[in-house]
């Protein structure tokens, strides 16, 4: 489990380098999907639930995806930190010292990938 401090976590978002917020990516814990604040609107979440379920439930919750699988797929999942059993391997630990837990922060190239995805299937349905 890795714990950081708030600070950390979003110099790590920062280091995204992603033209905005909503770009932002996290990353499963379950099926590694990585996903962002664009990626649950692009799924049909208005904007409130797409803020309060990144980093806290996977995409799939969205779209009726399976359970997680033994071994990543590619696919998302129905996961959520919410439930009853806490498999994450990230916490926030915020300004009080209270610890979060939170999908783990998407590496650099891997949130500016999804951003080029999501920029390519723009328009297309």
């Amino acid at each position: 489990m890795e714990t950081i401090k708030l600070d950390e976590f979003r110099a790590r978002i920062k280091a995204q380098d992603v033209s905005d917020r909503s770009h932002a990516a996290f990353k499963c814990p379950m099926c590694k999907t990585v996903q962002s604040i664009t990626s649950f609107a692009r799924a049909g979440a208005d904007t409130e639930t797409a803020e309060r379920q990144i980093g806290f439930s996977c995409i799939g919750r969205m779209t009726s995806a399976k359970s997680p699988r033994k071994e990543p797929d590619g696919d998302p999942c129905n996961w959520t930190l919410g439930g009853l059993f806490r498999l994450h391997e990230m916490e926030v630990i915020d300004d009080e010292g209270k610890a979060h837990p939170h999908f783990e922060v998407a590496t650099p190239e891997e949130a500016q990938a999804l951003e080029a995805a999501l920029a390519t299937t723009e328009g297309q349905s």
